[in-house]
């Protein structure tokens, strides 16, 4: 294929995403995925840049790829994905603690 070809391709390629998404693709049924407010808020702030620590952790292997698919379609790197996770399950837990 020429240049020229791939050129008008991927051209091709990008309008035909570009009007109809992906996600539909992928799932085969409309997705909405709405990210917290709060976590909306505090990145959109700036608030959210903070130092991070590396852990290994064992998981099963199918809820891994639960959380990829789910991760996914959120349009989310699954690691991102499960700080949320668990930053929100620790607040949950010590506002119920402090109740």
């Amino acid at each position: 294929m020429s240049t020229q070809g791939a050129r008008e391709t991927e051209s091709g390629v990008a309008s035909y995403y570009d009007t109809q998404g992906v996600l539909d693709e992928v799932v085969g049924e409309p997705v909405h995925a709405d990210l917290d407010e709060d976590l909306r808020t505090a990145i959109l702030s700036g608030r959210r840049h903070r130092e991070t620590k590396s852990i290994t952790i064992r998981m099963d292997p199918y809820q891994i790829q639960a959380v990829r698919r789910i991760a996914t379609l959120k349009s989310i790197p699954y690691q991102t994905l499960i700080r949320h996770w668990v930053a929100m399950h620790v607040k949950e837990e010590l506002h119920d603690a402090a109740a």
